[in-house]
């Protein structure tokens, strides 16, 4: 039997990520986050340019970084998305009482 050898590439598992570290799907959704919120930030804010910049960061980083990391593996919108379908689905459990002991 002739069996052929398939040598995989260390970064085989960087495809579909931007720096080899975030996917694509949680880099959109910390920009579609966070620039709205960093530019809210400093355009409505009514300090000086340096308080402004500090609480925008302040603001900014947490978003952002939750949206990259994304929880448990999953990005935040599909993380909602199964949360949303877990409240709609689940069930309370009650006891009446009664029945074989």
């Amino acid at each position: 039997m002739n069996y052929e050898t398939y040598y995989i590439p260390a970064n085989y598992t960087d495809a579909g990520r931007i720096l080899g570290i975030f996917e694509i799907r949680n880099m959109v959704e910390a920009v579609l986050l966070g620039v709205p919120l960093l530019a809210a930030c400093l355009r409505l804010l009514p300090f000086d340019l340096a308080t402004r910049v500090v609480v925008a960061l302040v603001l900014f980083v947490p978003v952002a970084g939750t949206a990259l990391m994304g929880i448990s593996g999953d990005s935040l919108s599909r993380h909602l998305k199964s949360w949303i379908g877990w409240r709609r689905a689940r069930r309370v459990l009650t006891y009446r009482g009664g029945g074989p002991v």
